[in-house]
């Protein structure tokens, strides 16, 4: 998507002016290094092209995008601190190249930072967005709560494996669509909706990136391929195939669980669940998902062009097996 280009560029350049105090150091330089990592800066433009949807100028939007954006990092450096990530997008973290209370405590200030920006709008604005940005931030914390407790359980229901993908990833999305289009003046129906085709997008992207973990080429995903069972992390394809299997092929599935062998235990892996259907059923799952987000786009009553959102879902959706 060529348009991408144009909305990253945007964001970018308000990010690098958007500035930090410079004092205390060990406070604001962590956070200017963290911010300039970069990534795909996908949520905040999402706001960004439900303005334009909604048929207001894209910068009207910018405050939430950044808000969401801040919101987000804020998260990824409280995730690292949680999972004791050495790296975050191939650089060390935060709390790995400074502190675990330095970090703690930077990514405080981004929160702030995200609510500061809301205050850009007008009172009635405001109210609206405020319980919008309110309610997905405690259903983030929920989310991850969730995937904490589901690594000290042994078996994790199809339900709420999706329910704690939901809360973790797709209302983020769901958030940053529905205050984009807030702001560009959208019906409170059409804001809505722009909430679901974000919150059904969120998903099929999730499930369609347990599948590329498994299956994908290390190249094209970005990462080691099998990392989610090397770590024998649940996931919508291990719930599925422990559902599908028989007595024997789940001794079989413990039985490779166990394997010491990563070369052997991904092969092995990927092989089982595929006899077991689980790749055909997830995959099933993320076109499901995916049809949905399309549906809440089409019944959008909004005149202006919708082609961005749909190139966008598309474009999301077309990373290689």
């Amino acid at each position: 998507m060529k348009s991408l280009a144009t909305y990253s560029a945007y964001l970018e350049s308000a990010l690098q002016q958007d500035q930090f105090a410079s004092e205390p150091t060990n406070l604001y330089d962590p956070l200017r290094y963290f911010l300039q990592l970069g990534g795909k800066r996908m949520r905040p433009m999402l706001s960004l092209m439900a303005c334009k949807l909604a048929g207001s100028p894209m910068e009207k939007a910018l405050p939430v995008a950044l808000a969401v954006e801040y919101f987000h990092n804020f998260s990824l450096i409280h995730d690292d601190i949680m999972d004791a990530a050495p790296l975050r997008r191939g650089q060390a973290t935060v709390h790995e190249k400074w502190n675990t209370n330095i970090a703690i405590l930077s990514g405080d200030v981004l929160l702030v930072k995200a609510y500061d920006h809301l205050t850009n709008y007008d009172a009635s604005n405001f109210q609206r967005l405020f319980k919008v940005f309110n309610r997905t931030a405690v259903e983030v914390c929920e989310g991850q709560q969730m995937d904490m407790d589901f690594e000290q359980r042994v078996e994790v229901t199809e339900s709420e494996y999706l329910e704690m993908i939901r809360l973790k990833t797709s209302v983020l999305l769901g958030c940053a669509l529905q205050m984009g289009g807030i702001v560009g003046g959208a019906s409170t129906a059409d804001a809505e909706r722009l909430y679901a085709f974000g919150e059904q997008l969120g998903l099929a992207f999730q499930i369609q990136d347990d599948i590329l973990d498994l299956y994908g080429e290390s190249a094209q995903v970005g990462k080691q391929v099998g990392g989610d069972v090397l770590a024998n992390k649940k996931t919508l394809l291990s719930i599925s195939a422990k559902k599908a299997a028989s007595p024997e092929q789940l001794a079989k599935l413990k039985s490779i669980e166990n394997t010491t062998d990563p070369l052997i235990k991904v092969e092995q892996t990927q092989k089982l669940y595929t006899e077991l259907g689980a790749r055909a059923y997830c995959e099933a799952k993320m076109e499901f998902h995916h049809h949905q987000a399309l549906n809440s786009l089409e019944d959008m009553e909004l005149n202006n062009s919708k082609n961005e959102l749909h190139e966008l879902a598309n474009f999301l959706f077309t990373r290689s097996f």
